[in-house]
């Protein structure tokens, strides 16, 4: 039996590399590794919203920061560039767990559950202070894109974006449960290794 779409509504986005945004249409990754942006000052990055839109972005994004095996997700990224001045929403995300990763050795058992390369890993993990987010996402995808007038406010290095006016959009789960599941088992088991 096939999923049922529901409505997903949100007026909140958040920024993410548009490789990344990519992997987690494909499923391939159900986490999102965060330090945080310029814009998130000193005490850094928080979970605010726990339901939101993502917003795929190239800013800092680059093909030496992913593994090789990202190079299907850049070329996907690169497809679903808008035009300027435009933001298109494809994927809601829904946060079920947060993590605090405080050690370099935690953060590199990681590998293989996301598409940053190791050295990517560790420039974020020691920007700043120690220490990274690591955020279970599931992920929903809409049939066609929201299409978003790009403001002055989404701009700059930040996370957490207000979109002109709430988005709204019938989704569907990229991982069916039992997908979900056995992504999210296997994301406890490398944060609980070691």
């Amino acid at each position: 039996m096939p999923p049922t779409p529901l409505t997903f509504c949100s007026s909140i986005a958040f920024k993410e590399w548009a490789a990344v945004c990519a992997a987690l249409a494909a499923g391939r990754q159900t986490i999102i590794l965060r330090k945080g942006g310029i814009a998130e000052g000193a005490a850094g990055f928080r979970v605010a919203h726990r339901e939101f839109w993502l917003y795929p972005t190239q800013f800092h994004q680059a093909p030496e920061a992913l593994v090789p095996a990202a190079a299907a997700d850049l070329a996907q990224a690169a497809a679903w560039q808008p035009p300027p001045g435009e933001v298109h929403l494809r994927l809601a995300a829904q946060v079920y767990e947060v993590y605090e990763i405080a050690t370099l050795e935690t953060a590199h058992r990681l590998a293989g559950l996301h598409v940053w390369s190791p050295a990517t890993v560790e420039q974020r993990f020691y920007y700043r202070q120690p220490g990274l987010f690591l955020l279970l996402v599931r992920v929903h995808a809409a049939a066609e894109p929201l299409r978003v007038p790009e403001t002055a406010a989404m701009a700059g290095c930040k996370s957490w974006v207000p979109l002109p006016s709430p988005a709204s959009a019938a989704v569907l789960p990229v991982l069916d449960d039992a997908a979900f599941a056995a992504a999210a088992s296997a994301v406890r088991a490398a944060l609980e290794r070691g």
